[in-house]
């Protein structure tokens, strides 16, 4: 945070995680920033526990949705926000699960994370989840029969343990001689929500201090038919995108982090936006990203006077963005904008499917499935050979594809030989009109 405006932040939750976030709090080296804690044993008592500190803070932070959905129907008279649950939490949750042999990951119940979340988890690491009984969280009516739920599945043998994100939860299984660990946020994870609690917290103008959450997506059609998200070409280009955001968010002082395998999420304030997008005149990352890295981004923008409301906005926002090419802005009360990207020379450029490019891929893919090439992965060599041309003319070839958003550039193999390893490139033959 480049803002060292005096912001107070009320930390509420169990003894463990207030104790993490005023430890990574200190990370932030925001000089203005303070923080008042209050505690609880219950959950449901966080209500009471905020309403005790809330005449000295500006904003408040709860351990998650369960303690934030409490305090906020009690009613809260400043805003408030909570450190999501799930995510990246869950590796790690696993990996102890099978060290500390407590449970076969294969065979568990979880609760309160999303169904997404969950299966992309279990992807990455390589498991079936078919096996993994899930308890989503809707409310605080929902977390109260979490206990039951992981409880009966383990005494009927379905399950061989649990991961449960509410601490009184976790307390009550252990009793009951359930093998369980707690799920808790990753360090990323609570200094984003730590980062979107000072925003909402700054003394600035309403429509300074508004939050704006926006969604940065690659989007499906820019990616290879048969692509893995976890493959290695594919893991380069999001520490790229990741990189390129964080250089363009730095001057909104916004926070980004990983939303899913195939998209970022940027929190600021309105007040910064505007400076950043000359009054919304432009869009944000779309042009010298999707330039530099050579794909066409997708970005929502949501505006709210809460996270939620501000994410959820967002979500419909980058959904009417789909295929790139310019932002939508949508705000409280159905407002919605279109925004266009910075430069015009991305729309400029010809049509694929007019383009002497679209041809050479056509004849391309003709022959790599004429040799059952199934990869659809080639360097210069290769298509020197294919095409019957120089090589300097098929690495022409290639950046013409490239810029043509007919084939994607992937990082070169490890080798080791001598001098520079060819670069390979995915042929996008699902861009041939059919």
């Amino acid at each position: 945070m480049a803002t060292h405006e005096q912001v107070t932040v009320g930390v509420v939750g169990a003894e463990q995680i207030v104790h993490r976030i005023i430890n990574l709090a200190r990370e932030l080296d925001n000089p203005g920033l303070r923080l008042v804690t209050a505690q609880y044993a219950d959950e449901h008592d966080a209500h009471e526990q905020a309403a005790r500190i809330a005449s000295r803070v500006d904003s408040f932070l709860f351990a998650g949705p369960l303690p934030y959905d409490v305090a906020v129907a009690g009613g809260l008279p400043v805003p408030a926000t909570y450190v999501p649950s799930g995510g990246p939490a869950l590796f790690s949750t696993l990996l102890r699960g099978v060290l500390e042999k407590v449970f076969d990951p294969a065979r568990i119940s979880v609760d309160t994370m999303s169904r997404r979340d969950l299966t992309h988890v279990y992807e990455e690491i390589g498991l079936s989840a078919s096996g993994v009984r899930l308890k989503e969280y809707t409310g605080p009516e929902s977390a109260e029969t979490f206990l039951d739920f992981h409880r009966s599945l383990h005494e009927r043998g379905r399950t061989t343990g649990a991961v449960t994100t509410v601490p009184t939860v976790d307390v009550a299984l252990q009793k009951a001689g359930v093998p369980v660990l707690r799920m808790t946020p990753s360090s990323m994870t609570i200094r984003q929500a730590l980062t979107t609690a000072i925003l909402m917290g700054s003394g600035a103008k309403l429509e300074e201090s508004r939050i704006v959450t926006m969604i940065v997506r690659v989007p499906a059609a820019s990616l290879p038919a048969h692509a893995s998200a976890s493959a290695y070409w594919y893991q380069e280009l999001r520490l790229s995108l990741h990189r390129e955001l964080l250089r363009d968010a730095r001057p909104m002082d916004a926070a980004v982090v990983p939303r899913d395998e195939h998209s970022f999420l940027i929190v600021t304030t309105m007040g910064s936006l505007r400076l950043a997008t000359d009054n919304l005149s432009m869009a944000p990352f779309l042009d010298r990203i999707s330039e530099e890295l050579g794909i066409r981004l997708e970005v929502g923008i949501g505006l709210g006077t809460s996270t939620r409301e501000a994410e959820v906005n967002a979500q419909s926002a980058v959904d009417k963005a789909a295929g790139g090419g310019t932002a939508f802005v949508v705000g409280p009360h159905g407002f919605v904008l279109q925004v266009p990207g910075e430069r015009t020379r991305a729309a400029e450029r010809p049509v694929p499917g007019d383009s002497r490019a679209l041809q050479i891929l056509a004849t391309l893919a003709e022959q790599l499935e004429n040799a059952n090439d199934t990869e659809r992965i080639v360097d210069a060599e290769k298509v020197a050979e294919l095409l019957g041309v120089t090589l300097r003319t098929a690495r022409r070839t290639l950046s013409t594809l490239v810029d043509e958003g007919l084939a994607w550039p992937m990082p070169p193999p490890r080798s080791s030989k001598l001098g520079r390893p060819p670069r390979p490139y995915q042929l996008l033959v699902e861009k041939i009109p059919r």
